[in-house]
């Protein structure tokens, strides 16, 4: 073999070697980053020092209570008292509600006049009721209540009051209909939907390491896959933030070779109370995460945003907060989770 082959044939090897090497360079770069596993411990353990589990039930963190299911309110509902002669019972009043607790897109609910605790509250069986009202609400994110949906609460109100000997008393629809409406275009163009757009600089991210991440920053594991929640401080409330990526990353058979490559951060402002400071702890999260992550922090349209934005919209915030607590709609009440659902 000749110098001349001899040389070409080592310049192939090289040319080789450095395409494999590039190769599998590009192929570690571009997977996704894997959630750090926790360091194995390796010291021996003492039989004579191991620690029996114990179960002890006094020291058993409590479950979360649920809240309890919101009452009618004449700031947001229709209300039709229904008056009966005698008292009726429990077992009988939930024997004659509808099948559907909706009238159209509204929800509607029918309370009972507790004759013991003299409290409204959805009927129990067992207890004894000396009145009751139906109620349909005005409005919510669907639109406002019309005159179709109104008929169907008077015709499910009406077949309620028959079936425990009562007698209704209906609002004027007309009336009824232009509450809702005005109720309705005050919700639209007082609702806040926020959102923060978490997008990967170079390496992608697998499921586990988003996980990991936004554990970091008080983010759990959501009822949805690929959506983790950072939980309100009142057990029931609905959750103050909202970290959500891709469904099918999430349920893949190797969730490790997931790459996602943006993650949305939500904050959905009327059902959140405004002393949980949830868009500053939404910023603190987004800054937070981006910089744990190498991600940018973007808007819906890939659009960068900077710091100065951020308290461009607190400041509107605090705003939008004055004029719901000035109608009595103050952000994570009651009222205001139903109005803006």
């Amino acid at each position: 073999m000749s110098g001349f082959t001899l040389g070409l044939a080592i310049l192939g090897g090289l040319v080789l070697a450095l395409l494999v090497a590039w190769n599998a360079w590009t192929t570690r770069k571009l997977a996704p980053r894997q959630a750090q596993q926790p360091p194995q411990r390796s010291e021996p353990v003492d039989p004579d020092l191991a620690i029996e589990p114990v179960f002890d039930s006094e020291t058993a963190p409590p479950l979360p209570v649920p809240e309890r299911k919101p009452g009618l309110d004449a700031l947001i509902d229709v209300l039709a008292p229904i008056a009966v002669e005698s008292p009726v019972s429990g077992e009988a009043a939930l024997g004659a509600l509808p099948a559907t607790r909706r009238a159209g897109s509204k929800p509607f609910a029918i309370e009972g006049l507790n004759e013991a605790s003299q409290h409204w509250e959805t009927p129990h069986a067992g207890q004894r009721y000396i009145a009751f009202q139906a109620g349909v609400q005005l409005a919510n994110r669907m639109g406002a209540l019309n005159e179709i949906e109104f008929s169907e609460f008077v015709v499910k109100a009406q077949a309620f009051a028959d079936a425990v000997n009562g007698a209704p008393e209906f609002p004027e629809m007309l009336h009824e209909v232009a509450r809702a409406r005005e109720l309705d275009q005050f919700a639209s163009q007082h609702d806040a939907q926020l959102g923060f757009t978490l997008r990967a600089r170079n390496a992608a991210w697998s499921p586990g390491y988003v996980q990991q991440n936004a554990g970091r920053f008080g983010f759990v594991a959501g009822a949805i896959p690929g959506r983790l929640v950072m939980p309100a401080s009142q057990p029931g409330h609905p959750p103050l933030l909202v970290l959500s990526f891709d469904t099918q990353a999430a349920l893949s058979e190797d969730p490790a070779q997931s790459a996602i490559r943006d993650v949305t951060l939500s904050l959905d402002v009327p059902q959140v109370h405004r002393a949980e400071q949830p868009f500053a702890r939404m910023c603190e999260a987004a800054i937070g995460l981006a910089k744990a992550m190498d991600g940018a922090i973007t808007d819906d349209n890939g659009q960068p945003i900077q710091s100065e934005a951020m308290d461009v919209i607190a400041a509107d915030l605090e705003q939008l907060y004055d004029t719901l607590e000035a109608r009595d709609l103050a952000a994570g009440s009651t009222q205001a989770r139903r109005l803006f659902s």
